[in-house]
């Protein structure tokens, strides 16, 4: 595809092995600091009309004809994440246990027995060392996972079960970010009592943001063009904010109505400070 920041190109034998390519290639293009359209990519490449080559000048709009959501994106065995989020946290404890200073006879032992949290499901796992990487047992089912991945990398370049797979890695405090065919998702790896007691833990739900107009950055109002109780259409100028010594109109996104207004004219807003609330 031909994007802003390089050009990729892939090729092969055979138009499969060239598609094949392009979708591992995807998943090693490291994007960080400005937003990028992978997700669309990955999940294009692997739509079933591309791979066989029945397309035409129509084909996004056929395929997307609602535009791109995460409902297109590929659907994804989740075993691999697991396996991969297993191994990378059994090597980071690995060099943990290695700290100097331990009581002779009580010295840090590497767990087997772990869980991995991905999208919500508890999935307990078994990590052992073995040739070239690690042992992965999920449930009943066995995986071998061989990499030479060393703590901090943003790639993971692994063999699992005999297939290539690349995983882009970001730490998120105690938790990994992964990426892979156009899917982001977070995977916790806990003992098995942490997990215990993480499942016990309450869920707090974010926030619901989307009834409020905020502001996209650091400015000054300088208009203000509702009021509370009116009705506005989509694509309706809202407000104007002034930064950087340009006016920025901040326009409605869908059909509403004003149920308050929480800045006025004159006021330095923050990012995302509330500006306009609209009714439920």
């Amino acid at each position: 595809y031909d994007p802003m920041i390089a050009k990729l190109i892939t090729y092969g034998p055979t138009r499969d092995a060239a598609i094949a390519h392009m979708r591992l290639a995807l998943d090693e293009y490291y994007i960080r600091g400005v937003t990028h359209n992978i997700p669309f990519l990955a999940s294009l490449f692997a739509k079933d009309r591309f791979v066989k080559g029945n397309i035409t000048t129509n084909f996004i709009a056929e395929e997307y004809a609602d535009g791109f959501t995460a409902d297109d994106l590929p659907a994804d065995d989740p075993t691999t994440l697991i396996a991969v989020a297993a191994a990378m946290k059994r090597r980071i404890v690995e060099r943990n246990i290695q700290i100097s200073g331990q009581f002779p006879g009580h010295e840090m032992r590497a767990p087997e027995q772990w869980t991995v949290v991905l999208g919500g499901v508890y999935h307990d796992v078994d990590v052992r060392p073995a040739p070239g990487g690690y042992a992965v047992v999920i449930g009943t089912e066995a995986i071998e996972v061989k990499t030479d991945w060393q703590i901090g990398e943003p790639l993971i370049h692994a063999n699992v079960d005999g297939r290539p797979v690349c995983v882009q890695v970001d730490r998120t405090g105690v938790s990994f970010r992964l990426s892979h065919s156009g899917v982001q998702a977070e995977a916790w790896v806990l003992t098995r009592p942490t997990a215990g007691m993480h499942k016990l833990m309450p869920y707090k739900a974010p926030p619901d943001m989307s009834k409020y107009l905020l502001s996209p950055m650091p400015g000054l109002l300088v208009k203000l063009l509702v009021e509370d109780g009116q009705q506005v259409k989509a694509g309706e100028p809202l407000a104007v904010i002034e930064a950087m010594k340009m006016e920025n109109i901040l326009k409605a996104e869908r059909d509403a109505t004003i149920a308050k207004t929480h800045a006025k004219p004159g006021d330095s807003l923050a990012v995302d400070q509330k500006i306009v609330e609209f009714s439920a």
